[in-house]
């Protein structure tokens, strides 16, 4: 995916080099080339995000399961002594 993106921004350049002004070179390039790329980076990288953000909140369960590890033997004597 990262070359297609290096490919288009290529291309874009070589479209805002043979620009007849500054401005329309300039405009040209963020309009044919960087906001497409961040748009299409952007959407390809979502699936990426969201198992990073899964296992971020997995490893956040499991932290807080291991803090209650300890209370185990607590949780069992109140169950045998009739507490909820």
């Amino acid at each position: 995916m990262y070359i297609v993106a290096i490919g288009w921004l290529y291309v874009a350049m070589l479209i805002a080099l043979s620009a007849q002004s500054v401005t329309g070179g300039v405009l040209s390039f963020l309009f044919y080339g960087l906001m497409p790329s961040a748009l299409l980076l952007w959407l390809g990288g979502s699936k990426a995000r969201r198992q990073r953000r899964r296992h971020q909140e997995l490893l956040a369960h499991q932290r807080a399961d291991k803090g209650n590890g300890g209370d185990a033997e607590t949780n069992q004597q109140d169950l045998l002594d009739g507490r909820p």
